[in-house]
């Protein structure tokens, strides 16, 4: 699976962004699909996962984020989108999406198997 995160930016606290997670060659449906975040110096964190299936599928929020970020499906784009809202300065970092197959435990880096190469989000306060 080919992972393409996009939709990064520049935004002022509060604000909201949406990044997208598109995927050529495999159905992303059939995968547990994961955001992390990478700050400089810090290690990957895990920020939310969606479980196989629909749009309506289950998802796992890391304390973080409840309340302020939503994760989605759009089957028929094959693109899993992350919305984020009321983002924080402390939101800043490097954003990855990934895949996982098989067993996934949704918070742990190390059971996803294809990684995107990660857009950046920038909040200023």
């Amino acid at each position: 699976v080919q992972l393409q995160a996009s939709g990064g930016g520049l935004v002022q606290a509060g604000g909201s962004l949406r990044l997208s997670c598109a995927a050529s060659g495999r159905t992303l449906s059939n995968y547990v699909i994961g955001w992390f975040r990478q700050a400089p110096g810090q290690e990957r964190e895990f920020v939310v996962a969606i479980r196989r299936g629909s749009s309506s599928a289950s998802a796992y929020y890391a304390d973080s984020v409840k309340g302020r970020f939503a994760i989605s499906r759009d089957n028929a784009k094959n693109t899993v989108y992350l919305q984020m809202n009321n983002l924080k300065p402390e939101d800043t970092a490097m954003y990855y999406c990934a895949a996982g197959s098989g067993l996934v435990s949704p918070g742990r880096a190390s059971s996803f198997d294809y990684w995107g190469q990660g857009t950046q989000v920038t909040v200023s306060s």
